[in-house]
Order: structure tokens, then C-alpha cells, then sequence
């Protein structure tokens, strides 16, 4: 099986790099708008911007994967509040690109969602719940995600909450990274208690975009993890399993936090379908830590 990523810089992109590069069964291409952050073992690297209409034609044509998985997206939630061009560009336009070229090579398409398509007015959601962002990132994802759904080709939807790992080259942060770096440094943060998420690890992600891809599976599906938490939770278990001073962490909520981008206060996911179709089973978030440790070991 050919598979092509797009976005194989990001968190994502890294992590299922490392894990398709494991399967002598696949052929992997990786691509990104700029040079490969980490080695490429086992497979094909291309340069390719997704908001480039003509690149991604040419480069799909060419290569005729088997399975498209699109982690590309523009996902700095206040940033694309301000630069909406730009994120509808990338989160949208560039869809339509990527759908356009599968249609055309007959390529089954996975396409990376995201539980901000939701209001925040109700918890634990399946499959079926009915989106209705609140900031215009969530507008430009469920857009995206209608692009793909409206379409003709074969597609799988996944949908994640709140990712959290290291990358090999440390240039994404994260609220675990976050939290762990400023109470080492002894700042005092101020972390909300009044918004709710599952929290997924990085590697249980690649692992449910890969379950997809193998079975070329369709329709929708929540993969995220399985531990209900605020990011005060959150915050407070970091600050245990590392052994770091958790009075530097102050409770506070939403109303108090001045940003461009409103948040829905609760997006938690039931991922029993993907459980069920996929075989996905998510580490409990204390597991992720310890493999987050253990990855820092190596970095550092």
C-alpha cells in the first residue's frame, strides 16, 4: 500500500512517519511545505505546499498513492482568527485541491479534523453531534470537512481533541510541554478550570490515522484520549508525575483570559466507534506522560 502525508513536519506528520516506516507493507511518501524535520528511513520525501492547486496535482498524478493522510492545517487557534485568509486557504481551499486529485487517481482520502467544530455546550460527544464552531478556526475545519463529505471519492474523517508529544527536533510546544517548562522555571501560571477536553496523545493518533488507512476505512470517527480533564487536571497531573511544585499552579477560568478566539468550554469525545471499526485504544494519559518522559530523554 502507497500512502502520501501531507504536513510531515508537524506533530502528527512526525509521529506517523515513525510509525508507517515500521510496516514493511507500506510505501511511504512524506511531504511538507518545507524541508523533512527528521530523517526520512524507509520511503520518499517531496517538498509540497497543499495551497499550491498545480503542486499537489502534479505530485498526486505522479506518485498515485493508495491512501492520501492530510495532517496539513493551520491550527493556531487565535492565529487564524486573525489571519482568516490564510487559515481558509490551508483548511479549506487547499481540501478542495487534495479531494479534486483523489477523485481524479482514485486515491481513499483521510483528512485530520478537529473537536473544535463544536459550541462547547454539551460533553462527551459521538459521532453524530452536530457542529457549530465559535471561532473561525472551527468554521474553516467543519468547512473542510464538508468539502470531503459532499465528495464523490472514498474519504475517513478523524477527529482529535487537545494533542500532546514531542517532536524530534522540539519545535512545537504543547500544554504538557508548556506546564512542565514554566513550573522547571518557577513561574507561576495561570491555568483554566472551567473548559473540558480528552486530551490525545500524539502517537495515539498516528496510530488511529493508520488503523483508517490499512482498512481504508469510512465515515467519521472520534480518536482521541480516554481521560475527561480540564487543563487544570491536566496542568496538576503533569506537575505530579514530573515531580514539579503544583502550587505554582493557579485555578482560574475562561472569562478571566483576554484572546482573539473564543473556545468551546466542553469537547470530550466518545471514541467507542473507532474502538469497535478501528481497533483503536488510546494510552491513559498518565501513559502518555511517561512515554512523553522518555522521549525527552532522548532529546535532550
Amino acid at each position: 500500500m502507497k500512502i502520501l502525508v501531507t504536513g510531515a513536519n508537524g506533530l502528527l506528520g512526525q509521529k506517523l512517519i515513525e510509525l508507517l516506516e515500521k510496516d514493511d507493507t507500506i510505501q511511504l511518501i512524506a511531504t511538507a511545505a518545507r524541508p523533512a524535520a527528521i530523517p526520512i528511513h524507509k520511503g520518499e520525501f517531496y517538498l509540497l505546499d497543499i495551497t499550491d492547486s498545480a503542486a499537489v496535482d502534479q505530485i498526486i498524478d505522479k506518485l498515485k498513492p493508495d491512501v492520501i493522510i492530510n495532517t496539513a492545517a493551520m491550527t493556531q487557534v487565535d492565529q487564524c482568527e486573525v489571519q482568516r485568509e490564510a487559515c481558509w486557504k490551508t483548511n479549506v481551499l487547499a481540501v478542495e485541491s487534495l479531494v479534486n486529485a483523489c477523485r481524479r487517481n482514485k486515491v481513499h482520502f483521510i483528512h485530520v479534523s478537529t473537536d473544535f467544530i463544536f459550541d462547547g455546550t454539551k460533553e462527551l460527544l459521538d459521532e453524530n453531534a452536530i457542529p457549530n464552531p465559535v471561532n473561525f478556526y472551527g468554521e474553516s475545519k467543519f468547512a473542510g470537512e464538508k468539502v470531503v463529505m459532499e465528495s464523490d471519492i472514498s474519504w475517513t474523517i478523524l477527529r482529535t481533541v487537545l494533542v500532546f508529544g514531542v517532536t524530534n527536533d522540539m519545535s512545537r510546544s504543547n500544554i504538557v510541554l508548556w506546564v512542565k517548562k514554566s513550573l522547571e522555571d518557577g513561574k507561576t501560571i495561570q491555568v483554566v478550570n472551567d473548559q473540558w477536553r480528552t486530551p490525545t496523545l500524539a502517537e495515539d493518533l498516528a496510530m488511529g490515522c493508520y488503523l483508517a488507512a490499512k482498512k481504508k476505512a469510512k465515515g467519521i470517527f472520534n480518536i482521541s484520549g480516554k481521560d475527561y480533564l480540564s487543563p487544570y487536571d491536566i496542568a496538576i497531573r503533569t506537575a505530579d508525575f514530573f515531580k514539579l511544585d503544583k502550587s505554582l499552579i493557579k485555578e482560574s477560568d475562561s472569562i478571566k483570559f483576554t484572546q482573539p478566539a473564543r473556545r468551546p468550554a466542553k469537547t470530550g469525545f466518545i471514541i467507542d466507534k473507532a474502538r469497535k471499526e478501528l481497533g483503536y485504544e488510546p494510552h491513559s494519559f498518565e501513559e502518555g506522560l511517561q512515554i512523553l518522559a522518555s522521549q525527552l530523554k532522548s532529546v535532550a
